[in-house]
């Protein structure tokens, strides 16, 4: 292939966009719940009005993924992630500024549609581009941006350490950090003639390759590209929304609820913070095993795993009142939410090709506006139920059917690739069909 002359940019531009997850997932998800306490006391403001601005980071980081890939689009990803940069600072800037909750919120908002911008959509569409097998560099990126989810609260403490206890300097560090991350990436995207041929070929070598796979193959990979609507009309899409989805719900609420929820149910503060920080180190396991595993099994039994992992450590966490219990939460929510991500981008890829999977990864990500109501949802059950347990039985039997569907999945088929090739053997019964 010819891309081996160049393998030292592709993995260098990895390196640059894995460096720019890990920055922007600990200084955003990951270092805003350390720092609020202080901002709080500072603004005198309400912890339900504070803790909106988690809301709304996750509700605009998924609901304007359709941005970054219109942008890439008509502009480049080059410039894409430029402009993220430019809206991540100012989203910093806001925080640092914010006297009042009206321009806090407004900075929140900013960072959700920065996030988008310069992280997810841009670079799983370059390393779709770059890499034939794209499971380790998935893998790695996926593995590194987790990483900045276990770094992002020691980072918030060290720098607001180091300002004697002020936090609006932590902000600007933050915002020049995305500046200069945002542009080392940018620089090493290259310009539209290299990644043109770049990609070109990349699709050539994953031609060749489903050509000549075995009918019986570990891993099915398309030898098509399918339109967006084509992709849209089959079932398999859907599965793999609500997987995402799914994870999200799952994963986001577990974590946001399970200190209140250990409060409520009489464990230690000491072994709550153990729990939960081996449900963080679970997802970087899992994502970089998932990464290892992906391009030699195929990628919807990882799916399938993953959810079944995620509905088990739901139903643990429901009653997590000893150390086994504890344990099972944190391997399922942690494998759960770090693998459905990994499995769900190489399955777009492996099912419906890469010329239009831009369109297909915004469109699964855009649910990720809705999961953000999960620990809304779970603070209304908790009001009139008295406990979060239900919220998390009930989550857990919703990713329990799609754990169904997605073990019996399979892949789907345009007409000329059933002319071509032989079905998949997949278990029975088989609840969703193929779709042509």
């Amino acid at each position: 292939m010819a891309m081996s002359t160049i393998p030292w940019r592709s993995w260098t531009l990895l390196g640059a966009l894995s460096l720019l997850l890990f920055l922007i997932t600990a200084s955003t998800f990951s270092s805003l719940g350390v720092i609020l306490p202080a901002m709080i006391k500072e603004l005198h403001w309400s912890f339900a009005s504070a803790f909106l601005g988690f809301t709304l980071l996750g509700a605009f980081c998924g609901g304007s993924s359709w941005l970054p890939a219109l942008l890439i689009r008509k502009i480049g990803v080059r410039a894409t992630i430029l402009a993220g940069s430019a809206v991540m600072i100012a989203g910093f800037l806001c925080l640092t500024i914010a006297k009042g909750l009206a321009i806090y919120l407004v900075g929140t908002a900013l960072l959700g549609v920065g996030y988008q911008m310069m992280a997810l959509i841009p670079s799983t569409h370059l390393l779709s581009m770059l890499f034939k097998k794209r499971a380790l560099p998935f893998g790695i990126y996926f593995t590194i941006g987790s990483l900045g989810g276990v770094a992002g609260p020691w980072m918030a403490l060290g720098g607001m350490e180091i300002a004697g206890g002020g936090w609006r300097s932590y902000w600007i560090w933050q915002a020049v950090a995305s500046a200069v991350v945002g542009a080392l990436a940018a620089a090493l995207v290259g310009g539209k003639a290299w990644l043109e041929k770049a990609a070109v070929e990349t699709d050539r070598a994953v031609a060749e390759d489903a050509a000549r796979q075995p009918a019986n193959a570990r891993v099915y990979r398309t030898q098509a590209d399918w339109t967006v609507r084509e992709a849209i009309r089959t079932p398999q899409f859907y599965v793999i929304v609500a997987a995402y989805f799914a994870h999200l719900l799952g994963g986001v609420t577990a974590v946001s609820l399970a200190p209140s929820h250990f409060s409520e149910i009489g464990v230690a503060s000491a072994v709550a913070v153990a729990a939960l920080s081996l449900e963080s180190l679970m997802q970087v396991v899992a994502r970089m095993s998932g990464g290892l595993l992906g391009d030699r099994i195929d990628p919807r039994w990882l799916l399938a795993g993953a959810q079944g992992m995620m509905a088990a450590g739901l139903l643990a966490l429901a009653n997590a009142v000893t150390w086994p219990m504890m344990v099972i939460f944190a391997l399922g929510v942690g494998v759960g939410f770090g693998m459905t991500v990994l499995a769900v981008s190489i399955l777009l890829l492996n099912y419906y090709g890469r010329r239009n999977n831009l369109e297909l990864f915004s469109m699964v990500c855009l649910v990720g506006a809705v999961s953000a109501l999960g620990p809304v949802i779970g603070g209304f059950m908790r009001d009139r139920l008295g406990g979060f347990a239900p919220t998390f039985q009930i989550f857990a039997a919703i990713i329990g059917v799609i754990f169904v569907a997605a073990l019996f999945m399979r892949p789907p088929r345009k007409a000329t690739e059933e002319a071509t090739a032989a079905p998949i053997p997949a278990p029975t019964p088989v609840l969703l069909r193929d779709a042509a």
